[in-house]
Formats: structure tokens, C-alpha cells, sequence
């Protein structure tokens, strides 16, 4: 299993661009496209602030985010010490009901688990989550330049 870099934040709203920007700067280095790079950082948003809210309840608490390449998948792992939150078994929105009929919540998970290809939840054994992401066959700008190369 790769490691890859990862930092830790306080679980504060106003901790969301600091953490959006480690992830968009560590992806430029692992040189993620930027429309990947955009489907990411929107799916971590939601989950992230949902732990915020919801899993510390605007408590102080931390979130741990890391960031690593294996093969031809981003992997993006988003730990937590929150009250123990599977979201994977959170259950789909119905949008054939209107909006405005709908129950307020799970639109931002439903967003996120459209814009990766896996979302795989592990509880932390000294209690909290781990919330890991996936996206599989990565197209990196060295990869396109590598076969532009092959191409000539």
C-alpha cells in the first residue's frame, strides 16, 4: 500500500479552503487533471463539511487528509474522530419526488459517491472514520505527454 502525504486540520468551517488547498496543490504534484482534480475537491467538500456539522456538530474535533496515486487510481483518504458515520449505507435520495418535497439532506453524499468510482468506509479502531475515495484510471498530464511522445 502506497503512503501518501497527509496533514491534519481542526474540524472548523473556516478549515475547509485549507484543506481543499492542500488537495488541490497535492494533486498538481501528482499532476491529477484538472477536471479530476474539480470532481475531487467537490466530493471532499461535501464530505467534510458534513463532518464538521454533522459528525462533530460544530464541536472542535480534527479531520486527517491524504493523497496518494497506486497504479491508475487517485486515492484520497478522509479521517476523522467523529461519531462512528457510514456513509456508503446512507441511504439514496429519491429525485423523482420535487425538491421541494424532499427530506432536507443526503444530496451532498449522493453527489459525492456520482463523482468518484468508489467510496469505501472503514471505523477507525481507536473510534472515528475513514472515509476513502477512489478513482480509477487516472489521466495525469505526464501520462498525456508520454503518449503524445509515443505518438510522434
Amino acid at each position: 500500500m502506497n503512503v501518501g502525504k497527509s496533514r491534519q486540520y481542526t474540524a472548523g468551517l473556516n478549515d475547509l479552503a485549507e484543506i481543499r488547498h492542500f488537495l488541490q496543490k497535492r494533486a498538481a504534484e501528482l499532476q491529477v487533471d484538472p477536471s479530476t482534480t474539480y470532481d475531487l475537491l467537490l466530493a471532499v467538500t461535501e464530505l467534510v463539511t458534513n463532518t464538521m456539522i454533522y459528525g462533530y456538530q460544530n464541536k472542535p474535533g480534527f479531520i486527517e487528509a491524504e493523497m496518494y496515486l497506486e497504479k491508475d487510481s487517485l486515492i484520497i483518504h478522509l479521517r476523522d474522530h467523529a461519531a462512528p458515520f457510514n456513509p456508503t449505507q446512507f441511504p439514496l435520495p429519491d429525485l423523482s419526488i420535487p425538491l421541494e418535497k424532499r427530506a432536507i439532506g443526503g444530496m451532498g453524499i449522493f453527489l459525492a459517491k456520482q463523482l468518484v468510482d468508489q467510496m469505501i468506509y472503514r471505523e477507525l479502531p481507536q473510534g472515528g472514520n475513514e472515509v476513502t475515495l477512489v478513482i480509477h484510471q487516472i489521466s495525469t498530464r505526464q501520462k498525456e505527454e508520454e503518449n503524445d511522445e509515443d505518438r510522434n
